[in-house]
C-alpha cells in the first residue's frame, strides 16, 4: 500500500522551494540516491514553476501537489485548475535552437522515468511524474 501526502500550494514563486524540499525529503526517506533526488527536485520545480508562470490566475490561485510513496517508486502529481493549453500544439525543442522558455516539460521528461501530461484549455493541467527506485546494479 502506498503512502500519500497532499499539498495545497499558493500559486506564488516563493512556495516552489517548499514543494522542492518536500520532494527531496520524501525521496531521501524512500531510499533514492543523491542523483535521483536531484532529478526529482528539478522535475518538480519545473512543473510548479510552469504553473506559477502560466496558469496563475489572481492572488488566491492555488494548485495541488501529491506525493505517492511506494516501495519501488515515487509518483508526484502536480495539478492546477488554470488556463490549460492544447497539448497537440506542444513540440519538443530542436537541438541547437536557443529558446527562452518551453523547456520545462522537456526537462521533466528527461529526468523522470514516466511522465503523463493532461491539459485542457479552460480546465487546467495535470502532470504525473514517476521515478523508480534503482536497487543494485547488474
Amino acid at each position: 500500500m502506498a503512502d500519500l501526502l497532499k499539498l495545497n500550494v499558493p500559486g506564488k514563486p516563493e512556495y516552489v522551494g517548499t514543494v522542492r524540499m518536500a520532494a527531496s525529503s520524501l525521496a531521501s526517506g524512500a531510499g533514492f540516491d543523491v542523483e535521483a533526488i536531484d532529478d526529482i527536485k528539478v522535475a518538480v520545480s519545473e512543473a510548479c514553476t510552469n504553473i506559477v508562470r502560466h496558469a496563475h490566475e489572481g492572488p488566491d490561485f492555488v494548485y495541488d501537489v501529491s506525493f505517492e510513496i511506494e516501495r519501488e517508486k515515487l509518483t508526484i502529481t502536480v495539478k492546477d485548475d488554470g488556463a490549460g493549453y492544447n497539448i497537440e500544439e506542444y513540440s519538443e525543442p530542436v537541438p541547437g535552437e536557443i529558446r527562452e522558455s518551453g523547456l520545462g516539460l522537456f526537462i521533466i521528461k528527461a529526468l523522470m522515468d514516466e511522465v503523463d501530461v493532461q491539459s485542457e484549455i479552460g480546465v487546467g493541467t495535470h502532470i504525473r511524474m514517476t521515478k523508480y527506485l534503482q536497487t543494485g546494479t547488474a
